[in-house]
C-alpha cells in the first residue's frame, strides 16, 4: 500500500512539474530566450507565445484551465464587470475591449453591451491570431463587433469615442513603462462619463497567499509584482484629471476590478 501511495505522489508531482515547465517555457522562458538572442526590438516582443501562436491559443484557452489559473474566481471577476456595464446607458454607444482575453469574458462582455443597447463593440489586440480566435467566440454578434489590430500602448482609436473600455488581465504582462502608457491610452479613448473596467492581480492580505503569489510572479510573471506597489493602477488613475476610481477586491485581495470613471464635460 505504501509503495502505491508513493507512486501516486510521485505521479502527481511529475504532472505538476511538467505543467509548470510547460507554462514557464511559453511565458517567462520565452522572454528570457528572446532577450538572449536580441529579439526584443519589435512592438510585440513582450507578448508570450501562449498569446500569439494559434495552436497554443487553442490548447490553453479552455475554461476550466483559465478558471484554475485565477483560483476559480474568474466568474466572479467577470460578473463585477458585466454588472457595471448593465448599470450604464449604452444605447447607441461604442464599447471597447482592449486586448483579447482567454475564457468567456469576451462573450459575456459583448452580450451585456449589446443587450444594454451598444451599437458596436470594438475588439483591439496587437496580435492578429488573438483577433482571429476571438471571432470564433463572438460569431453570434458578428454584426455588432469590429476587430482591429492595434497596440494598447499607442492606440489608433480616436480620443473620447467609447463609453466603456474593458481591460482584462493585461497590465501584469506589460513592462512597467508600457503599463503607464496603456492606462493613459485606456482613459484617452473614453468619452466624458465613460468607464474603464480593469481586472488584474492585487496584493493578497493573508501572509501565506501573499508568499505563494510572490513566488508565482517571480517564476512566471516578472512584470506583475509592480502592481502591488510602484505601479498600482489606482495610483496612476487617481492622478489623472477628472478620473475617480473604485476598487473591488476579490478572494482575500488576491484579485481586483478597478472601475475608473471619467468626468462629464
Amino acid at each position: 500500500m505504501f509503495v502505491w501511495f508513493t507512486y501516486g505522489v510521485l505521479a502527481v508531482f511529475a504532472v505538476l512539474a511538467s505543467t509548470a515547465l510547460f507554462f514557464f517555457s511559453i511565458t517567462r522562458g520565452a522572454l528570457i530566450m528572446r532577450t538572449a538572442f536580441g529579439r526584443v526590438q519589435h512592438e510585440a516582443a513582450h507578448v508570450y507565445p501562449i498569446y500569439s501562436n494559434m495552436r497554443l491559443i487553442r490548447l490553453v484557452d479552455f475554461q476550466p484551465i483559465i478558471a484554475a489559473i485565477l483560483l476559480f474566481q474568474y466568474s466572479r471577476l467577470v460578473s463585477i464587470i458585466t454588472q457595471g456595464l448593465h448599470q450604464m446607458d449604452l444605447r447607441g454607444k461604442q464599447v471597447l475591449i482592449t486586448s483579447c482575453a482567454f475564457g468567456n469574458v469576451m462573450p459575456c462582455v459583448v452580450k451585456t453591451a449589446v443587450t444594454s443597447g451598444a451599437k458596436k463593440v470594438l475588439v483591439a489586440d496587437i496580435i492578429q491570431n488573438e483577433l482571429n480566435h476571438a471571432m470564433t467566440k463572438l460569431g453570434a454578434y458578428a454584426d455588432k463587433t469590429t476587430y482591429m489590430q492595434d497596440n494598447a500602448t499607442a492606440m489608433k482609436q480616436a480620443s473620447g469615442t467609447v463609453s466603456a473600455n474593458v481591460m482584462f488581465f493585461l497590465l501584469h504582462e506589460l513592462p512597467h513603462h508600457l503599463k503607464v502608457e496603456a492606462l493613459n491610452e485606456a482613459i484617452r479613448v473614453l468619452a466624458p462619463g465613460g468607464k474603464l473596467f480593469l481586472a488584474e492581480f492585487h496584493r493578497p492580505r493573508p501572509c501565506v497567499l501573499r508568499i505563494l503569489s510572490w513566488m508565482y510572479f517571480k517564476v512566471f510573471e516578472p512584470y506583475g509584482l509592480a502592481l502591488w506597489n510602484t505601479h498600482d493602477p489606482v495610483l496612476q488613475l487617481d492622478a489623472m484629471p477628472g478620473i475617480t476610481c473604485e476598487r473591488h477586491q476579490v478572494f482575500f485581495g488576491n484579485f481586483q476590478v478597478i472601475v475608473a470613471s471619467k468626468a462629464t464635460d
